[in-house]
C-alpha cells in the first residue's frame, strides 16, 4: 500500500505570512520599520586652507570640504530634506591642548557659522565637540606629563569648546570624547552662559573600534596608539546601559551608540530603555566596506546601503548618521 501524500494545504483561517509579501504595495503597507530623510544626519569634513574639495581615498565619494564646497553641501542637504549635518574641522595648526578648537576664527567654528547662514532652520547644524582633530598627539583630551589623558583638565577644554560652538551658532553639540562627566560640564556651561537652547548629543556608548580607520584619514589624525583607556571595550554590552544612564542623568538631550552595525545589540538595548532620542553612527569603516564590495561587483550597492541603514533603524535608532544621507534621501523620494 502506498503512503498517502501529506496534506500541505493550510486549514482555512490559518495565517500565511507570504500573503503580505506578494506585491510591492503590500510590502510597503505592512513594513514595520521605515527610513525617512528627516531621520538622517550627514557627517561633513571641512579642512582649513582648501580651495577645492579633496577626495578621501579610503572613503570613495566623501571629501574634505573647502568653505565654499561646504556651503554647497549644506544647501544640498537642506534641499534633500535630511535632518541635519554633523561638522568636523581639520585645522592646519595643532598643539597639545587643541587651541584651534576654541578659536572663534578656527576652521570648525567658522564652518558652523557658514552652515547656519546657509541652511537657517532647514536642518540641524551639529558640531563635533572633541579635541582629537585639533591636538598634535591625536587624543581626545589633554595629556598628563606621562602621556595619559587627564579627564578633568579635558573637561575644562570641552566647556570652552562648547561655548565657542554655541556662539558660532550651533544648534547641537556632539560630545564624542568619552570623558567622565562631560555631559554635565557642557550642559552647565551652556545654561550658565545663556545657551540653554543648544542641545547636547552625548556619544554615550562609543566603542574603541577598528571601524574608525578611514575617519582618521578624513581628519588627518595625528594619533599614535589607541583610545582604549577612555572609549568602551567592544566586549562589554551591559556597560553601555550604565554610560547611557549617566549621560541622561547629566542632561543629554540625545544619546549615541557608535559604531552602529557591529553594535546593533547594544543599540537595541539602549533604544528599549532610553527616555531620550537615540542616535547611531554608521561609521567610516562600515561605509568603506560596502563601497569596496560594491566597487568589486560583489554586492548590489543600492540595496546594501538601504538595507544597512534599515537595520540600524530596526534596532531602534531614531536618527542615523550616515555618509549616504543625501543619496539615500533621493532614493527614498523616488520610491515614495
Amino acid at each position: 500500500m502506498s503512503t498517502p501524500e501529506p496534506n500541505l494545504i493550510a486549514p482555512v483561517g490559518r495565517l500565511r505570512p507570504r500573503r503580505l509579501r506578494s506585491t510591492p504595495a503590500l510590502r510597503r503597507l505592512t513594513a514595520q520599520t521605515r527610513v525617512h530623510p528627516a531621520g538622517l544626519v550627514l557627517p561633513l569634513f571641512v579642512k582649513e586652507g582648501l580651495e577645492e574639495p579633496a577626495p578621501i581615498g579610503s572613503m570613495p565619494g566623501v571629501v574634505q570640504h573647502s568653505r565654499d564646497s561646504l556651503r554647497r553641501a549644506v544647501a544640498q542637504a537642506a534641499e534633500a530634506g535630511i535632518g541635519g549635518v554633523m561638522l568636523f574641522g581639520v585645522p592646519t595648526h595643532r598643539d597639545a591642548t587643541g587651541s584651534q578648537a576654541t578659536d572663534p576664527h578656527g576652521v570648525l567654528n567658522v564652518a558652523i557659522t557658514d552652515a547656519v547662514r546657509e541652511a537657517g532652520d532647514a536642518l540641524v547644524v551639529q558640531a563635533d565637540l572633541c579635541l582629537d582633530e585639533f591636538t598634535d598627539h591625536g587624543h581626545c583630551g589633554v595629556l598628563t606629563p606621562d602621556g595619559r589623558v587627564d579627564n578633568d583638565a579635558t573637561l575644562v577644554r570641552y566647556a570652552a569648546m562648547a561655548l565657542a560652538q554655541a556662539e558660532a551658532g550651533a544648534h547641537l553639540v556632539g560630545l564624542s570624547g568619552m570623558m567622565d562627566g562631560q555631559t554635565a560640564v557642557v550642559r552647565d556651561v551652556l545654561d550658565d552662559h545663556g545657551h540653554d537652547d543648544v542641545a547636547v548629543l552625548a556619544y554615550a556608548a562609543k566603542y574603541a573600534s577598528a571601524f574608525y580607520g578611514p575617519f582618521r584619514e578624513a581628519v588627518d589624525s595625528q594619533l599614535e596608539g589607541d583610545r582604549r583607556t577612555y572609549q568602551m571595550d567592544p566586549a562589554n554590552r551591559r556597560e553601555a546601559a550604565q554610560e547611557v544612564a549617566l549621560d541622561i542623568a547629566e542632561g543629554a538631550d540625545i544619546v549615541m551608540v557608535k559604531p552602529a552595525m557591529s553594535y546593533l545589540d547594544v543599540l537595541a538595548d539602549v533604544a528599549a530603555t532610553s527616555t531620550v532620542p537615540v542616535a547611531a553612527y554608521q561609521v567610516s569603516g562600515e561605509y568603506a566596506m560596502i563601497e569596496a564590495a560594491a566597487a568589486n561587483g560583489w554586492i548590489d550597492r543600492r540595496r546594501a546601503v538601504m538595507e544597512s541603514v534599515l537595520s540600524i533603524r530596526r534596532a531602534g535608532a531614531d536618527q542615523v548618521l550616515t555618509y549616504w544621507a543625501v543619496e539615500l534621501a533621493g532614493w527614498l523620494q523616488e520610491e515614495s
